[in-house]
């Protein structure tokens, strides 16, 4: 699955916030985008899941696997995103957060893969616990997990780590990375921090001319 954006632009109130360009982001890829705040980084993450408020207005095309997705509604782009706020459900367990984004079906399938994505998170045993009961890196992981049991086709990163203190910002960069590119989902960075992009990566930046340049 790879992400392409032909010709896309954002603009507010009919100014312009991110000139037209085009981007290709290949399947298990990490892309990183930086630019001031205000500048319309988070508003084009929402403008390829499909929910892009006004006045701010979205142009060009957003294509997954070659195919088109102005017209799919955001719940049908199976589209991942997570944000520096963990956005977990306070009234449900972790194992009931989890089981969140998993499709419907047979209650023991999906209750085996929860323990599954919980064991694999290193938080085995966590099933029955309150969210508030968890450290930032523990509800960061949980988050992390509950976006990818939905099976996205691409994730979208908005500061997820800004939160974080060093050492936990480090040893989550390495496990949401690595997740992503083990199950090749082309995934769009947004970030204030040169230090969150992985290794080697593109890091592009939204210049003074609204265009995007490869740092």
């Amino acid at each position: 699955m790879t992400l392409e954006l032909r010709n896309v632009a954002l603009s507010l109130n009919g100014a312009a916030l991110i000139e037209p360009f085009s981007l290709l982001i290949e399947a298990g890829e990490i892309v990183t985008l930086m630019g001031p705040s205000g500048c319309g980084k988070s508003s084009l993450l929402s403008h390829v899941a499909g929910d892009l408020a006004p006045p701010l207005e979205g142009r060009g095309d957003i294509m997954l696997g070659g195919v088109k997705m102005e017209k799919t509604p955001p719940e049908l782009r199976h589209i991942g995103r997570l944000f520096q706020d963990d956005l977990l459900f306070p009234h449900l367990t972790v194992g009931e957060n989890i089981l969140f984004g998993l499709p419907r079906g047979l209650k023991l399938e999906r209750r085996e893969m929860m323990r599954t994505a919980l064991q694999r998170a290193d938080l085995e045993g966590f099933e029955n616990r309150a969210p508030h009961t968890l450290s930032g890196g523990q509800r960061a992981r949980v988050s992390l997990m509950r976006a990818l049991m939905a099976k996205p086709r691409v994730m979208l990163l908005d500061e997820p780590l800004n939160k974080l203190d060093k050492d936990l910002r480090n040893s989550m960069r390495n496990y949401v990375f690595g997740h992503l590119k083990a199950r090749n989902i082309p995934c769009l960075l947004v970030t204030h921090d040169i230090e969150d992009a992985p290794t080697g990566g593109r890091v592009f930046w939204i210049d003074n001319r609204k265009e995007l340049t490869l740092a």
